[in-house]
């Protein structure tokens, strides 16, 4: 182990970090790729509308996502172009990618030596799933800045005992629990470790404190705005709401919902998906050497697993696979939370072999881990890309028809009934402002326009997803006959349901509604 590592080394892997990323996000870009997935343009949206919005303003983080992604991305989404291609994602994904890796390298480096190091550096950045989702506006990037930022504080205060190590370490899980729930799982692990570690009940206290601010600022959150400090755990639109709704209506249960068998195996299929079975044998065996070098603050890595195989188990957690039942996509990348704990271990089996020999060794197996990368170099076979392209391939079908309609019809003040969900995708498509659409994040005038639009509903337009409030608003207006509002287009994608826009017009219009196919 080395006690004073030189800087210089880990100037160089943020260099080649930051390069890395850039790359893969040109990439990405180029191809019109940063926005498929649909959690993306939430995410993206969800930044935009903090000031972008009839009602700007702290409320409209909302509930269910955690704030620290959407909080990263608010000094980018201000540039339209940067929104409306999900740019302003791909710059905070690159810094979280970034940090993710220094802070890896930098914790195996401390443990180990740097051959290991970058062993583990290489089979995490040189993840083509993972180049993907960093590209993105997706959270995993910035999970894995805050994971392996506490795991390198944990580290160093494990071996120093000094307080940048335990402020590191509080900071860093207070971030991860604002970012996603996985972090309120490793609090209590990592409060744990503070205290074997050093058994300092006064650094202890100082950790809980810090990093406890995260899940109570989150629980009066949610209770002074929603009016129930568990409303993102157990709320109409929170996983647990979602699945519940869905099988009061008779769908089947996930796989793993009850049965440990399933969501093991469902799990670790998808980790061989995103990670590759290379990494996977070569991460087993480094289980037995990271054992025999008493590399025990490895094992911290695999809670992030751990607390997805529990959620899928008992919080209605879905990973959906191509090779098995329901044989389709959803939730896949989840796998990915492997790899840095495989990464590790990977390294394990450099640095228990003689310092002569971790250098060939390092090589060697590196490029191993990369073969089945680059025997098959397609986005094809990443699976995070491709459950992006196959899930958003109905929705792309009618967000970029109706996006073209509105910017060839819309006025700028005309008004836009629409609800934040999916069909959000088409005012970014179209580069129109949040401000000009009322949707349910606007709170009384929501509620108003949708309960009694006879009254309240004074927009122009009307975007309709199938099934959804804005429509039974306007059959509302059927019936009392005023406002009459005119179905302009529908856009009909076999399996998905229709998106319809309708405009208000002083009387009916003779003219049949444009069908699209």
């Amino acid at each position: 182990m080395e006690d004073a590592p030189s800087p210089v080394p880990l100037l160089l892997v943020a260099f080649a970090l930051a390069t890395l990323s850039a790359l893969a996000i040109l990439f990405f870009a180029k191809r019109g790729e940063l926005l498929w997935y649909g959690d993306a343009t939430a995410h993206i949206n969800i930044a935009r509308r903090i000031f972008d919005s009839r009602s700007p303003g702290y409320e409209q983080i909302g509930t269910v996502w955690l704030p620290v992604p959407h909080l990263l991305m608010l000094p980018f989404v201000a540039v339209n172009d940067w929104w409306r291609t999900g740019l302003a994602g791909a710059f905070a994904g690159g810094f979280c990618f970034v940090t993710a890796g220094c802070f890896l390298f930098a914790s195996i480096r401390r443990l180990t030596d740097t051959a290991p190091a970058l062993m583990a550096l290489a089979v995490f950045a040189l993840n083509p799933n993972l180049l993907y989702l960093q590209s993105t506006p997706m959270s995993e990037a910035v999970l894995f800045a805050g994971f392996l930022a506490l795991f390198w504080g944990l580290v160093h205060y494990g071996q120093t005992g000094q307080w940048l190590g335990l402020l590191t370490a509080a900071f860093a899980a207070g971030i991860t629990a604002m970012t996603r729930y996985e972090g309120w799982f490793l609090l209590p692990f990592a409060a744990a470790a503070v205290l074997l570690s050093q058994r300092r009940i006064d650094h202890f206290v100082t950790f809980c404190a810090i990093a406890g601010l995260a899940p109570v600022y989150w629980l009066l959150h949610n209770w002074i705005f929603f009016g129930d400090p568990l409303e993102f755990y157990r709320g109409l639109y929170s996983a647990k709401g979602i699945y519940q709704t869905a099988l009061n209506q008779g769908m089947q249960r996930y796989p793993g919902d009850g049965d440990w068998a399933k969501a093991l195996e469902y799990f670790f299929a998808a980790v061989r998906l995103n990670v590759n079975w290379v990494v996977i044998g070569i991460g087993a065996v480094g289980l037995f050497a990271a054992a025999w070098k008493r590399l025990w603050w490895l094992f911290f890595l695999a809670l992030t697993p751990i607390f997805y195989i529990m959620s899928m188990h008992g919080s209605g957690t879905p990973i959906f696979i191509p090779d098995r039942w329901p044989n389709s996509y959803y939730n896949a990348r989840y796998g990915l939370a492997g790899l840095p704990f495989l990464a590790a271990t990977a390294a394990a089996v450099v640095a228990v072999l003689p310092r002569g020999a971790q250098w060939p060794a390092m090589f060697i197996l590196t490029l191993g881990t990369l073969l089945p990368w680059l025997a098959f170099p397609r986005p094809q076979n990443w699976v995070s890309w491709k459950e992006a392209e196959v899930n958003s391939k109905d929705r792309r079908a009618w967000t970029y028809p109706a996006a073209d309609y509105l910017r060839q019809h819309y006025r700028r003040g005309d008004g836009i009934l629409a609800g934040f969900g999916d069909q959000t995708g088409i005012f970014t498509a179209a580069a129109i402002p949040l401000k000009e659409v009322l949707h349910d994040g606007n709170g009384p005038a929501w509620f108003a326009a949708t309960t009694r639009p006879d009254l309240f509903l004074h927009e122009t337009w009307a975007v309709v997803r199938e099934g959804d409030r804005v429509g039974e608003a306007l059959a509302k207006l059927a019936r009392v006959r005023h406002p009459r509002y005119v179905l302009k287009q529908s856009i009909r994608v076999k399996g998905a349901p229709a998106i319809e826009i309708w405009k208000r017009v002083a009387m009916p219009i003779g003219l049949p509604p444009v069908q699209v196919q």
